[in-house]
């Protein structure tokens, strides 16, 4: 009865370390809550905390996993979707760059998916074509590419509808960021 005894109370004690650990790891952000590479449940992650006393670029460093300031972006239009391509400023920055690689490979497949939290996040509101992007998602192709700097998601349908979407989706990327990128579609970004 004695062992029985010392025995419970010496789990009950590893139970409660364990339990506070893991409380306490649960307030810690760890690598994948801060690029939030699983974006699941995005919206929870806890470096997502106090989302709406950032700005987009904030938001962005933390939703995307890079340094905005350190990369550079560019939305195109093409005749049957888009292209997102981001590259790392500086040819050396291999950092950015595989964090880029990291992100697009993910937001290919949640886009896929119909999973648009990050960009929603980055810019706190529902980016025009979202809705319709995601009602359609079994008519539009994402598929990633590296390039040398970083990499790109090709964006296609056959649907007129969903090119729309796409288009409106993209467009707002080019206006929220500045990019500069033409607001019409170009066949030389295929």
């Amino acid at each position: 009865m004695k062992h029985t005894l010392s025995f419970l109370v010496g789990l009950i004690a590893v139970v409660t370390i364990a339990a506070a650990a893991i409380a306490q790891q649960g307030d810690a952000p760890t690598a994948q809550d801060h690029h939030c590479a699983k974006a699941d449940a995005h919206m929870k992650c806890p470096m997502m905390a106090g989302k709406d006393d950032m700005t987009m670029d904030e938001r962005g460093d933390k939703g995307m996993g890079f340094s905005q300031a350190k990369t550079t972006h560019h939305f195109l239009l093409t005749p049957d979707g888009g292209v997102i391509s981001v590259e790392a400023k500086d040819g050396a920055d291999t950092e950015s760059r595989d964090q880029i690689r990291m992100h697009l490979g993910h937001i290919a497949k949640a886009f896929a998916a119909g999973d648009f939290n990050i960009p929603m996040f980055v810019h706190d509101q529902v980016p025009p074509g979202v809705p319709v992007m995601q009602a359609k998602k079994d008519k539009i192709t994402y598929s990633f590419e590296e390039s040398e700097r970083g990499g790109k998601v090709v964006i296609r349908s056959g649907d007129a509808e969903a090119v729309s979407a796409i288009h409106d989706f993209l467009a707002f990327q080019i206006r929220e960021h500045k990019t500069g990128d033409a607001m019409e579609p170009d066949d030389h970004h295929r």
